[in-house]
């Protein structure tokens, strides 16, 4: 039987502490949130490993770095409401449950939010709403969100996003072409809107009306 807490302390102390990730409650998320349930079982062994994994549905888990660059640029104080566009298996939504008051996360393949459903109420995450819908029109009955987490690639942020941000929050989001990306960081004040680019990274695409078309060949 894998020691999977071992293989969750090593995936903080060799990955993400060595290359910059410094917010404590951060690394104390990635620490606590067990990623291996958030896999399928012919993936258990690589659950803690630097990469992404398929997870069904041409869906994937993010690395665990690029979970937690995302996660720490958001600038979580543990009071703010989250939307995330893309649930996948519903990792990136835990931790952002572990870190802020309400996370709502969209996912348009309705058997990833069944399975993700599953996974929040067996591990108790009563702050995680989940809904199936297009990511990209955002949830505008909510609004206004404090944060917006993308986890598809994106041509653009997506208007309805930027419109439902409150004002002083923040979207992280890759944005780029269908293979090469760069994390946007957002920020939205009284003044306007500014834009600051990140770390390189490449994602799934962000499918609907406000991102890559639905019969785009990809």
């Amino acid at each position: 039987m894998e020691d999977f807490k071992r293989l969750s302390d090593l995936m903080v102390d060799a990955q993400l502490i060595p290359r910059g990730i410094k917010d404590e409650r951060v690394l104390s998320a990635m620490r606590k949130v067990p990623r291996h349930l958030f896999v399928g079982d012919s993936m258990l062994h690589n659950a803690y490993e630097d990469m992404a994994l398929p997870i069904g549905e041409e869906q994937t888990i993010s690395q665990p770095y690029m979970v937690a660059i995302m996660t720490e640029l958001l600038d979580l104080k543990g009071n703010e409401k989250v939307l995330e566009i893309g649930t996948g298996s519903g990792y990136q939504a835990a931790i952002l449950a572990e870190l802020s008051r309400e996370v709502f996360t969209i996912e348009r393949k309705a058997l990833l939010t069944k399975e993700a459903e599953e996974r929040f109420q067996a591990l108790g995450y009563g702050n995680v709403h989940v809904i199936t819908g297009n990511g990209t029109l955002g949830l505008p009955e909510e609004s206004p969100f404090d944060r917006i987490l993308v986890t598809a690639g994106t041509p653009k942020i997506p208007e309805p996003l930027i419109e439902q941000l409150a004002d002083g929050g923040i979207i992280i989001a890759p944005v780029g072409i269908r293979f090469s990306q760069q994390l946007l960081i957002v920020r939205k004040s009284k003044e306007g809107i500014s834009e600051q680019t990140h770390v390189p990274c490449v994602f799934v695409p962000l499918i609907g009306k406000h991102g890559w078309p639905e019969d785009e060949d990809f």
